[in-house]
């Protein structure tokens, strides 16, 4: 039986918290705003995440919660994209789109996907986006 995936949510508010604080003066407006919708993705990718493992541990009651938060997730990867001039950040992207698409592999077999490397993966993102 699958443990419940645990993702830090002291990530996310670390995350809310520095877009707070970001001396916008330091930055350009346009390295600023990219800085500031990346830190936003992070976020949104962290609770797309646990959604995702809280569709897997409720499957028998939503069996279509699973495949809308990969979805969700899918539409994240497509915000990060646009924020990917970063080689960092481009890395984190490949490695959490390698573990969006294992665990829609998993899922596409009718198995339960080890959610673990896919919040390793999110966390990444999470902290190259935080600097």
């Amino acid at each position: 039986m699958q443990q419940p995936l645990s993702i830090n949510r002291t990530t996310a508010l670390a995350v809310a918290a520095l877009v707070l604080v970001l001396p916008l003066s330091a930055v350009s407006c346009s390295a600023a705003e990219k800085a500031l919708s990346c830190a936003n993705t992070a976020v949104q990718v962290t609770t797309h995440v646990a959604q995702l493992g809280e569709a897997f541990n409720n499957a028998d009651q939503d069996p279509a919660a699973a495949g809308q938060a990969l979805q969700n997730l899918k539409g994240d990867m497509d915000k990060l994209g646009r924020n990917s001039s970063d080689a960092d950040l481009s890395n984190a992207i490949g490695d959490l789109q390698t573990q969006i698409d294992s665990v829609q592999k998993a899922v596409d077999n009718n198995q339960t996907p080890d959610l673990a490397p896919l919040g390793s993966a999110a966390a990444r993102v999470s902290k190259v986006c935080t600097g």
